[in-house]
């Protein structure tokens, strides 16, 4: 819940690709494979788009670690130096589209971030918003989870993402009295990365559908009941 931590990443780059990063087997981007190529039609097709959404598709159909990145090459249609003009790895492509599923968490978290009136509340609204998106958003989620510690990138990409959550949530916790009362003692970065972690776990298992956190009242209940006893006496 959070608005970012700041860190530029090696996967972070426009391009996603590392500063001086060598493409594979040497491969330069020549003019043929530039953003500025005008179709038949004469409009520059959103290359980058393309390659982005089919890696979405296919992650709803296969594990990340069985995507190819010839797969990703058929199914945006695309050729081989298109897809590193703009991406160095597949690995640059999921982070991509983390960084979209997380900076929609932050919008869905707004609510509590804002210190509401009722913070009980508003937390019901994010944790009911961060479900949703997690469901619709399942495919990307589940393989950056299932895979953060397999990619030095994605490593730090994966910790900087939910740094800048438990971020969030510490800056609405120290602002809150109430919160900061009921924590009296406690550190509170550790119980905000703790809250953090956990939702990521439960979020998680919903999305590859392991009970009782397939049902999202449940989930919703359970994550609800373990923010509020953490931060807000009954």
């Amino acid at each position: 819940m959070s608005r970012g931590c700041g860190r530029v990443s090696a996967v972070d780059s426009p391009s996603g690709q590392e500063k001086g990063a060598r493409r594979p087997h040497g491969r330069r981007a020549s003019a043929a494979d530039s953003p500025a190529r005008v179709s038949a039609g004469g409009a520059a097709p959103d290359l980058r788009e393309a390659i982005l959404d089919a890696t979405a598709g296919l992650l709803a159909e296969r594990a990340f670690d069985g995507l190819a990145v010839s797969d990703i090459l058929r199914a945006a249609a695309i050729s081989r130096g298109t897809f590193y003009f703009y991406f160095d790895s597949k690995q640059a492509v999921l982070a991509e589209l983390v960084r979209r599923a997380v900076a929609q968490g932050h919008a869905a978290a707004e609510p509590w971030l804002g210190q509401p009136d009722n913070p009980v509340e508003a937390l019901r609204a994010g944790i009911t918003a961060g479900a949703r998106l997690w469901q619709a958003g399942a495919p990307v989620l589940r393989a950056i989870v299932e895979n953060w510690r397999t990619d030095e990138r994605l490593t730090a990409l994966w910790l900087e993402q939910m740094q800048s959550f438990t971020d969030a949530a510490i800056a609405q916790i120290t602002a809150d009295p109430s919160a900061r009362q009921t924590l009296a003692g406690q550190d509170i970065p550790a119980v905000a990365s703790a809250l953090t972690w956990l939702g990521e776990r439960l979020y998680y298992l919903a999305a590859i559908g392991t009970p009782p956190f397939d049902d999202q009242e449940i989930l919703i209940g359970t994550l609800l009941h373990m923010w509020t006893s953490a931060l807000y006496r009954s």
